[in-house]
């Protein structure tokens, strides 16, 4: 019985039962029938009847007619309950043979198989916690796809401009100069930010990154962000960064660090996108959430793109975010880590004329 499969083991259970019913049945039978019988015909003579001369053929009579229906009743008794079984354990087995089908084309790479629905309510809640299984599976593979494709895409032109100076700088068809130097210092820069932001996002996409929340305030963190940023736009035609900052703000429960991050990232693109004009960072409460949000007068982003601002890699212009340094995956990162604290993060944004980025944190209670 241990290495038999579970159609097996149900068939043989059924029979057993069945088996065990139909014994009792004729030991029972066996035993008490003919004692009824008797009592029956003591009944009889009790009310004048003699039967006394024809009392033993009655009960050789009655004990051969019962043994041929008992033993008629096991025959089509047996066979019926064997066919029920046999069917039973057929419509049980089948959805999992299916399923065991199913895991093995997942395991091969058919991502795409589905348990179909069974009419038994627990194999069926089984297949269809496996369908979403193998929903989440597909959805990991084709992000690990995406992620494949999209980095060596990111990784191609840094790797391109590096080795095509350095082949010109071995040959010497290009001479050496600290313009070139500094050039392959900053794509070799871009290929480190790159490759240390893929693997933060990874860790939080895969929830191994941990998130200390502690009540804080943000206006000491914000104040020190926009003291640093001030610093880098001194030029008479760079934007101008102020706050807004309501006094009866809340402490908020979140990360530091994180925080931090995030607020680096949404300023970083700010001043990236707006030459000049106004940057303004407003912060507010609002129910249960305190709320940052970071607008620009700047280039904006086309209405079709909106949707999109939040992928990894994405841009409404590759050349141009290259040119000026990006990874493509900051707002990516930090839409995850808003995520990781309980919040959420949106955007409003109109083509030439600027965008506001904004994200909730929990109130301290």
């Amino acid at each position: 019985m241990a290495k038999l499969g579970l159609r097996s083991r149900l068939f043989c259970s059924h029979l057993l039962v069945m088996i065990v019913g139909l014994f009792t049945l004729v030991v029972i039978g066996k035993v008490s029938s003919p004692r009824f019988f008797i009592v029956y015909l003591q009944r009889i003579e009790v009310d004048g009847y003699s039967i006394s001369q024809v009392k033993t053929r009655l009960m050789r009579g009655f004990e051969s007619a019962w043994s041929r229906g008992a033993l008629w009743s096991l025959a089509v008794g047996a066979t019926t309950a064997g066919g029920l079984s046999y069917l039973l354990s057929q419509r049980i087995v089948r959805p999992l043979i299916q399923m065991e089908t199913i895991t093995q084309k997942l395991s091969s790479g058919q991502l795409d198989e589905r348990v179909p629905p069974s009419e038994i309510p627990e194999l069926n809640h089984l297949g269809a916690g496996f369908n979403q299984m193998a929903a989440t599976l597909e959805g990991v593979e084709q992000r690990r796809r995406e992620l494949v494709s999209d980095l060596t895409h990111e990784l191609r032109t840094p790797l391109t401009i590096l080795d095509g100076y350095l082949e010109g700088l071995s040959d010497g068809t290009i001479e050496s100069s600290p313009e070139i130097y500094d050039l392959l210092t900053r794509e070799t820069k871009r290929i480190r930010r790159l490759v240390d932001d893929m693997q933060e996002l990874s860790k939080m996409e895969a929830g191994y990154l941990p998130i200390n929340a502690k009540s804080m305030p943000l206006h000491p963190l914000l104040e020190a962000l926009l003291q640093k940023f001030s610093e880098q736009l001194l030029s008479y035609d760079s934007p101008v960064l102020d706050m807004d900052y309501e006094p009866d703000t809340p402490d908020v429960i979140a990360d530091p660090a994180r925080v931090e991050q995030i607020l680096v990232n949404l300023i970083g693109n700010a001043i990236r996108y707006t030459p000049s004009g106004f940057i303004k960072v407003r912060v507010w409460n609002e129910h249960h959430w305190v709320w940052v949000a970071v607008a620009d007068t700047g280039m904006g982003i086309a209405g079709d793109d909106l949707p999109h601002v939040f992928e990894r890699f994405w841009r409404a212009d590759r050349s141009r975010d290259r040119h000026s340094g990006g990874t493509g995956i900051g707002l990516a990162i930090s839409k995850r880590l808003v995520e990781l604290q309980g919040g959420t993060i949106m955007v409003q944004s109109e083509l030439n004329k600027g965008s506001t980025f904004r994200f909730s944190l929990p109130i301290a209670r």
